[in-house]
């Protein structure tokens, strides 16, 4: 079974960055360097909220929250997507989850998801 696998969060002070990183695992990996793969985000008490997302052919979408000082990217012989994050403040604390879909819009509800990784930065 096929699933995303997130790594990179961690404990950061305000104005650190950090690199988030995310690739499929299973026997379908080469399947995905065609799918659009993206970020979201989800804050404590509130909903998970859409990020960034990368095509295959590498055309990106941001949210506005992540405009600016975020950047994505992917390696496409990896299958592997990443989130740059730069001058992170105390509002980007969220766990952060890896999507993937077929589709060249990742919705609310993508083929995959990633567990999560955590990213806390302190003031």
């Amino acid at each position: 079974q096929v699933q995303l696998v997130e790594s990179g969060g961690g404990l950061v002070q305000a104005g650190d960055s950090l690199k988030l990183s995310c690739a499929p695992s299973g026997r379908t990996f080469g399947a995905f360097t065609r799918y659009t793969m993206g970020w979201f985000r989800q804050a404590p008490g509130k909903e998970r909220e859409f990020g960034a997302q990368i095509t295959w052919n590498g055309n990106t979408i941001y949210a506005d929250s992540m405009k600016g000082r975020f950047t994505i990217s992917r390696d496409i012989g990896k299958a592997t997507v990443y989130l740059h994050m730069n001058s992170l403040k105390p509002e980007d604390t969220a766990v952060y989850y890896c999507a993937a879909d077929s589709s060249t819009i990742l919705s609310a509800s993508p083929n995959y998801w990633g567990q999560g990784t955590q990213v806390t930065v302190s003031a």
